[in-house]
C-alpha cells in the first residue's frame, strides 16, 4: 500500500501540481495518464523516492519493496544479463555476491562459516535457488533466448535491454511495482505475456502508458493529471474517456434538470458494469464501478487536435500493384519477392518483428527508395503522402517558425488560415511564431500531420504515427484515421490504434515474405493462434 498525503511540487515558484491526497492499495493497477508534460513521470519519481516533494509525504509500509523499471539503458553495462535481473531484488543479489566471495577465500574460518549459515537462511527465504530460473522464466516470456543470460549487456541491443530491465522491475515478487513507459519497444507478443503478468501479479502496480489496449486490459483505476491536481477514478481508460466526455457534454447542457444529468450517468456506468471478462481485473473493476457515485466521475479539462484527413478526388479502380518485390539492407533480405494489390476501401496495418522490413516497404512505395528487384504501380487516380518515422529531413531549416514551416506546404498562404489551422493543432498565440529548431518530438509529428492534412491526399502512408505522441494526440489521430474515406497503409505497436483503424493486416515474416489477411486485427491474432504461426 502506498499513502499520498497532502504532496505538492513546485519548479520556479508555478505548481505543477499541489494537494494531492492518493492511497494505491494491493491487487489494483494504476494508469497515470496526463497530457505531455503535466507530470506523470515526475509523479512517479516521487512515489518511488527519486524526487522529494515541495510539501507532504510519501508513506510506504517498512516490509514493501518497492521495484522500479530504470530508464538508463547503459547502467548495467558491466554485468551479464543474469545479475542485471536479479539486482531486481538488490538485497538478494548482495547476499549472492558476499556468498561468492566468502566461500571463494582461501583462508575460510569459523566465523565465516557462521556469516555463510546466516546468509544461506536469508538467502532460501528471498527464494535465492529459484532466481536463476525465475529471471530465465521472465526473459523468455518476453521473447528473449535463455542463452542470453551468460550475455554481457553491453553486447545486447536497444529493444533487448529495454526487455531485460523490465525483467528487472518484476524479478522477485515485489509488493509495489513502479512503470513508466513499459511497453515502449516491446513487440505484440511481449507486450501481451506482461498484461498476462500483470492480471495475475496481487501486489501494487503504477504505471505510465500511452497504450490504450494495455491500459485498458490490465487497469482497475486511472490517476489523472490535469491542471496541477491529480485524482483517481475507478475503472479503465476506455471508462474514463467516455465518461470524461459525457461530463463535459453534461457541464455544457446546464440548463438540463440535475436528476435527468444523474440518471443518463448511471444508465453508463450500469452498461460499462454489465461487460463481460475472465481476467481478475476486469471482476474487480466491475465491482468497484458497481459502487460508483455518480459525484466521483471525471470531467477532463483535457484539449484534442483536430485531425481530419480529406481527399482532392475519389480513388478508381486502379489503386497499387505490388509485383515481386525484394530488398536488401545491410546484408539482410527483409522484402522476399513480396506481391499483392490494393483495392478500394483497405486500411492496410503493415506489421513485422523487424521494423526495418516495414520502413522499407514504405519507402518503397512512397518511392524514396528503390526495391532490389520486382515493381509498383500506382494507380493514375492516386495521390500519395507520406509520413515517416524519421523526420528530420523535413526540419532542416532550424530558425525557420512553425507557421512558416507549414506555410510551404498550404495553397492558402495567409497568416489568418495558417494560424487557424495551427490553433487546431494547439499551436495557439506566439506558439505559431516557435522555431522549428525547439520543438518537441511530439509537436513535430503535429507539424506532419498538419502538413499531411494540407495535401489532400486520397492514399495515406504512415510509418508510426503515434509515436511521441499523448494520449489525446493518438485518440484525434485514431479518430482522424478512422474516418478517413480512402486508402491507409501504416505501421503502429499501438493495438488499439491496429484494431480500431485496419480492416486488412500484411504481416511480413522474418524469411521477408508475406502474410497477407483481409481482418481485422484481434481475428488475424485468432487466426494465427489457431494456426499456430
Amino acid at each position: 500500500m502506498i499513502i499520498v498525503s497532502n504532496i505538492s511540487l513546485s519548479f520556479d515558484g508555478s505548481n505543477l501540481f499541489s494537494d494531492v491526497n492518493l492511497k494505491f492499495t494491493p491487487g489494483n493497477c494504476y494508469g497515470i495518464i496526463g497530457a505531455n508534460g503535466a507530470g506523470k513521470s515526475t509523479f512517479l519519481k516521487i512515489l518511488s523516492g527519486e524526487l522529494e516533494p515541495s510539501t507532504g509525504e510519501i508513506s510506504i509500509p517498512d516490509q514493501s519493496r518497492m521495484s522500479v523499471l530504470k530508464q538508463d539503458h547503459f547502467a548495467y553495462d558491466q554485468y551479464t544479463v543474469l545479475d542485471t535481473i536479479i539486482m531486481g531484488n538488490m538485497e538478494l543479489y548482495t547476499i549472492m555476491k558476499q556468498k561468492d566471495a566468502l566461500y571463494e577465500k582461501p583462508d575460510f574460518n569459523d566465523e565465516d562459516g557462521l556469516l555463510v549459515s546466516e546468509l544461506e537462511g536469508r538467502f532460501a527465504e528471498l527464494n535465492g535457488w529459484e532466481a536463476e530460473s525465475d529471471a530465465s522464466r521472465l526473459i523468455q516470456g518476453l521473447g528473449l533466448p535463455e542463452s542470453l543470460l551468460e550475455q554481457q549487456m553491453s553486447s545486447l541491443t536497444g529493444n533487448e535491454k529495454v526487455k531485460v530491465l523490465l525483467a528487472q522491475a518484476l524479478f522477485g515478487n515485489p509488493e509495489i511495482i513502479l512503470l513508466d513507459e513499459p511497453t515502449n519497444g516491446l513487440d505484440i507478443q511481449a507486450i501481451n505475456w506482461l498484461e498476462d503478468f500483470l492480471l495475475d501479479y496481487p501486489g501494487t502496480v503504477i504505471v505510465v502508458s500511452h497504450d490504450r489496449h494495455f491500459l485498458n486490459t490490465v487497469c482497475t483505476h486511472i490517476v489523472d493529471v490535469d491542471y496541477t491536481k491529480i485524482k483517481l477514478y475507478v475503472g479503465n481508460y476506455d471508462f474514463w474517456y467516455q465518461s470524461s466526455q459525457l461530463m463535459q457534454k453534461m457541464l455544457r447542457m446546464q440548463n438540463k434538470k440535475d436528476e435527468e444529468k444523474r440518471k443518463e450517468l448511471q444508465n453508463f456506468i450500469a452498461r460499462f458494469s454489465a461487460n463481460k471478462s475472465k481476467s481478475k481485473q476486469a471482476t474487480s473493476r466491475k465491482k468497484l464501478l458497481e459502487k460508483l457515485q455518480v459525484e466521483e466521475m471525471p470531467a477532463s479539462s483535457r484539449r484534442y487536435p483536430f485531425v481530419s484527413f480529406q481527399i482532392d478526388r475519389e480513388i478508381g479502380k486502379e489503386i497499387l500493384t505490388v509485383d515481386g518485390v525484394s530488398k536488401t539492407i545491410d546484408g539482410n533480405l527483409v522484402l522476399n519477392t513480396i506481391s499483392f494489390q490494393l483495392n478500394k476501401g483497405d486500411k492496410v496495418a503493415l506489421i513485422s518483428e523487424n521494423e526495418i522490413a516495414t520502413t522499407a516497404l514504405l519507402q518503397i512505395l512512397a518511392e524514396e527508395i528503390e526495391p532490389d528487384s520486382g515493381s509498383i504501380k500506382w494507380g493514375v487516380s492516386t495521390s500519395r503522402s507520406y509520413f515517416p518515422k524519421d523526420n528530420t529531413a523535413y526540419f532542416t531549416e532550424e530558425e525557420s517558425s512553425i507557421i512558416d514551416w507549414l506555410r510551404q506546404y498550404s495553397q492558402d498562404q495567409t497568416d489568418t488560415y495558417l494560424r487557424g489551422f495551427l490553433g487546431r493543432m494547439l499551436f495557439s498565440g506566439e506558439d505559431v511564431f516557435k522555431k522549428v529548431k525547439v520543438l518537441s518530438g511530439g509537436e513535430k509529428v503535429r507539424c506532419m500531420l498538419s502538413r499531411m492534412m494540407l495535401k489532400n491526399a486520397n492514399v495515406l502512408l504512415l510509418d508510426q504515427p503515434t509515436n511521441h505522441l499523448d494520449l489525446e494526440s493518438i485518440t484525434a489521430v485514431n479518430n482522424g484515421l478512422m474516418d478517413f474515406k480512402s486508402i491507409v497503409l501504416f505501421t503502429s505497436h499501438d493495438h488499439e490504434f491496429i484494431e480500431t483503424v485496419a480492416n486488412r493486416i500484411i504481416e511480413i515474416r522474418p524469411d521477408g515474405t508475406i502474410l497477407d489477411r483481409l481482418s481485422d486485427y484481434d481475428d488475424y491474432l485468432a487466426y494465427k493462434a489457431e494456426q499456430n504461426l
